[in-house]
């Protein structure tokens, strides 16, 4: 995998990304001749239109990754990409026409658009079934030794089994340790002899360290042979964050916390320029939003008694409570008996709360939280503080959150489903905990961009 400032990408979407861009730049020139060519004009030296062809390209670019045109089932299905790649273009032309009217180009670039598209959709489509007829899929993924028999080398053997997996697990030694908890198909360490040879002789390029007990059973010598052979060897927690793009409770403990990078979030050039985007973009909003709030505001009054709008108590940065402002989704009296987790198909929820609930567009006003500094656009989810003491007590780690401010949207939402469970919100914690030890600016840009997915395709909204 790549690492782009801390966060990993597999080498094959880095790939598909780069061929797409270079083909949406080909479609760009090639609509800009045919255009000109039917109007038997000129087309004009490259440099020129270089701008403009370079802007559609990264437009269009950008949109398809916002869709979610490289997400694991985006990969594996040509259907479900190629619908996606639709949509995308046509947030592509949405966008370039905002920004033409924005920025006016030439009547001729917007004359050539809708052939530039065509062309770029042709493309794009042919690049990815070319792509998974000729690319060996296990080119890609790294080969993994296994160091470790019981349930946590399972787990990485189970994890391998996935279609997206960017590695293949080559053995799993038993190292002597733990027993009872031999998986099937282990080897014994004694019968490979020289670790050191029989990771060159399989060809391993990694490996994994997931014993059950680790004290006095690693054999370190061996691990530094096969280290200064250049072969890569990683704890069993770095190795899970890298490939699920979280971290997993059940194997981390706190001196791998402590030791590991990470946990920068708080750098003065970064925070800077994170809130610097805050305040324009969210005032920005605000005021281009104002009608659409204003309108759903009178429907919720409408339909049911009670304020349009209210307020709640939520747990942000440092465990310190504010106060966030939401359109009312639910009736009035939908805590008498106290608070508790929304459901599916809850009976709480009003009509218009279902609608502006999977549209998201109950979260606007917490725009203005963005815009006093209490929350940022990506950060973890602000929980109420009845639901945060239960789940300090139930989930190790929780706490470790709050280091970094609430958001709007952030990776846990885009990576996982709406839950309202203890289980859910275990699997959530990871993915906020992967975020705040992960946080850069690119990171933000990359959430901000698929959170478009989830708006358009929300996928458990409750």
């Amino acid at each position: 995998m790549f690492r782009i400032f801390k966060h990993y990408i597999p080498y094959e979407v880095m790939l598909l990304c780069a061929l797409d861009l270079l083909l949406l730049v080909l479609a760009g020139e090639a609509g800009w001749h045919l255009r000109t060519f039917q109007l038997q004009m000129d087309p004009g030296p490259f440099r020129d239109r270089l701008p403009a062809v370079i802007g559609f390209a990264v437009i269009v670019w950008l949109a398809t990754i916002a869709v979610g045109t490289y997400t694991p089932i985006a990969l594996r299905s040509m259907r479900f990409a190629t619908a996606r790649i639709f949509v995308a273009l046509g947030l592509g032309i949405f966008a370039i026409s905002f920004v033409n009217l924005v920025l006016p180009g030439t009547a001729l670039w917007r004359s050539i658009l809708l052939y530039a598209m065509a062309i770029g959709l042709v493309l794009l489509v042919v690049n990815r079934l070319l792509m998974s007829r000729i690319i060996d899929k296990d080119a890609f993924r790294r080969r993994v030794l296994v160091l470790g028999a019981g349930p946590r080398a399972q787990k990485i053997v189970d994890l391998s089994r996935r279609p997206d997996a960017g590695f293949k697990v080559l053995a799993c030694l038993w190292m002597g340790t733990g027993p009872g908890e031999k998986i099937e198909g282990a080897l014994d360490r004694a019968s490979v002899g020289d670790l050191g040879k029989y990771v060159a002789s399989i060809g391993a390029q990694e490996v994994v360290l997931a014993m059950q007990e680790r004290r006095n059973a690693l054999p370190l010598k061996d691990l530094l042979r096969v280290k200064t052979k250049g072969v890569d060897v990683s704890d069993l927690s770095g190795f899970l964050e890298r490939e699920t793009g979280r971290l997993d409770l059940d194997t981390l403990n706190p001196s791998w916390l402590i030791f590991s990078d990470g946990f920068t979030a708080g750098q003065r050039l970064s925070s800077i320029a994170k809130r610097a985007f805050d305040v324009v973009v969210s005032l920005a909003l605000l005021v281009t939003t104002l009608p659409l709030i204003l309108l759903f505001a009178l429907l919720v009054k409408l339909e049911s008694k009670g304020p349009a709008f209210y307020r709640q108590q939520r747990v942000g940065l440092f465990g310190q409570n504010f106060m966030i402002p939401k359109l009312r989704s639910m009736r009035q009296d939908a805590e008498t008996h106290g608070a508790k987790w929304a459901e599916k198909d809850d009976p709480r929820i009003t009509r218009v709360g279902r609608f502006i609930r999977t549209v998201r567009i109950d979260e606007l006003p917490q725009l203005w939280s963005v815009l006093k500094g209490e929350m940022s656009f990506v950060g973890p989810r602000p929980e109420r503080p009845q639901f945060v003491r239960e789940l300090e007590a139930e989930l190790p780690y929780y706490a470790e959150r709050h280091m970094v401010k609430p958001g709007i949207t952030g990776w846990a939402q885009i990576n996982y489903p709406y839950g309202a469970s203890m289980a859910d919100s275990r699997r959530k914690l990871e993915y906020d905990l992967y975020y705040a030890k992960n946080y850069s600016p690119f990171l933000d840009v990359l959430i901000l961009l698929q959170t478009a997915r989830v708006i358009l395709w929300p996928d458990g909204a409750r």
